[in-house]
């Protein structure tokens, strides 16, 4: 009897360790379980949830990294696709079956879940106040000052250019848009495709072409603020011009652009088929092999104007607030948010994923330090919908590419545009 008292026990708590609500798999209640404090023996085993499965490889590294300092605590990193990422994680949440730590989106999205009583209270983890400026924890940040989340890494817009072909045609990078259009002619006066974007997939003519040069012709932040609060409006001249820019641009586009998906832009920029291609810093390591040697340039704003630079808040690290295991996600962010863990993350994290904190970070990634060379003495926002008028998204980009198209003129849209805003103010 005694024997199989003992199996039994034996067998109780075996389940019990390897069960998948001990692994943050199933249903979490706040202080449910053993906790380890810092460095005790317990084995804790922490699921980290995210939107970028690109980042497995590195994000693995840096928790193996952190499982160095702390023995006893594993992170799983369980991606999912990245537009499935928010209606996934809302049903885990909804469902009580939610990760242990977790990407947090920026502004709106992120502060929804917040509210809605998930993400835990990020304010007093040690580093969270003291390591990132003001511009870099608005995002995160609620009305009251919480902040719902640790920044984690920020991305950058800029054009990717063929060096070996603006050296064998004797072009320099320019100094205004006219002067980019002036580039553009030159180089399809040559038989060159002079810009490899396209259409199909809509986001990234949005996200990353329009709203990457929009600071440009509108201002900054300061400015940006003024549109939100409707002190200015979206159909005035400086908006009106942006939208002229991109129509400005579109002949210099592939031809049948519309049908041009954002793998196809960067294969026709990584086979010398086009020149230039506008787009995000995350994008560097997809050239690591190229066969011609290229490089970065800031789209340059009108004559008369500053250059802005798009430098967007992509994604911080916030913990559920019912995990089991409170206490060692805590520990994890505050490490994240020091400058010894953002140093590991920066050697971690993918080219082109810029942390955010105040520390000195040397990056590994030659083509990477480019683009943060590209911010030195420059202001630098967000891309425009996202603090404020994320609902403008959609008719934003639907805008966008009528312009291209020849659908709808450069006042037209702005016009759309403003009674969209108006709405939303």
């Amino acid at each position: 009897m005694k024997k199989t008292m003992r199996a039994l026990g034996i067998f109780l708590l075996l389940a019990a360790v390897f069960s998948p609500l001990y692994a943050g798999g199933g249903k979490q209640k706040q202080g449910g379980g053993k906790q380890t404090q810092g460095g005790g023996s317990d084995a804790v085993t922490l699921v980290m949830g995210s939107w970028r499965p690109d980042d497995t490889a590195q994000m693995n590294n840096l928790l193996a990294e952190y499982k160095k300092l702390k023995p006893n605590v594993t992170i799983q990193f369980r991606p999912t696709n990245p537009p499935d990422y928010n209606a996934t994680l809302r049903l885990q949440l909804d469902g009580g079956t939610g990760p242990d730590l977790m990407y947090a989106r920026s502004y709106a999205p992120g502060r929804e879940l917040y509210n809605a009583g998930y993400f835990a209270d990020c304010s007093g983890i040690g580093g969270v106040r003291q390591n990132f400026s003001a511009a870099n924890l608005a995002p995160w940040q609620m009305p009251d000052g919480k902040m719902f989340a640790v920044p984690f890494a920020a991305v950058s817009h800029a054009v990717y250019y063929n060096k070996s072909i603006f050296k064998k045609e004797g072009l320099a990078i320019p100094a205004t848009y006219e002067e980019f259009l002036a580039l553009c002619e030159t180089l399809a006066a040559k038989g060159y495709t002079p810009l490899a974007n396209g259409v199909a997939d809509e986001w990234d003519i949005l996200e990353v072409f329009y709203l990457g040069m929009l600071p440009n012709f509108i201002g900054g932040g300061i400015e940006r603020e003024l549109y939100e609060s409707g002190a200015k409006k979206l159909n005035d001249a400086n908006f009106a011009a942006s939208f002229k820019a991109m129509a400005d641009a579109a002949k210099y586009l592939p031809k049948g652009f519309e049908s041009v998906t954002y793998n196809d832009s960067q294969a026709l920029f990584n086979t010398e088929q086009a020149v230039m291609f506008m787009d995000g810093s995350w994008t560097v390591s997809v050239y690591a092999g190229a066969p011609f040697e290229w490089g970065l340039f800031a789209m340059p704003a009108p004559a008369g104007r500053k250059t802005l630079i798009t430098f967007h808040p992509d994604m911080a690290i916030t913990y559920n607030k019912a995990t089991k295991y409170p206490t060692e996600c805590q520990e994890f962010l505050a490490w994240l948010a020091s400058p010894a863990g953002a140093a590991v993350a920066s050697k971690a994290l993918p080219a082109g994923f810029f942390p955010m904190i105040n520390a000195a970070i040397t990056l590994d990634d030659p083509h990477a330090n480019e683009f943060l060379a590209l911010n030195s003495g420059k202001d630098t926002d967000a891309r425009f919908v996202w603090p404020k008028f994320l609902d403008l998204y959609a008719p934003m980009n639907q805008a966008v590419i009528k312009v291209l198209k020849g659908e709808q003129t450069p006042q037209q849209a702005a016009g759309d545009m403003e009674a969209a805003a108006a709405k939303l103010r």
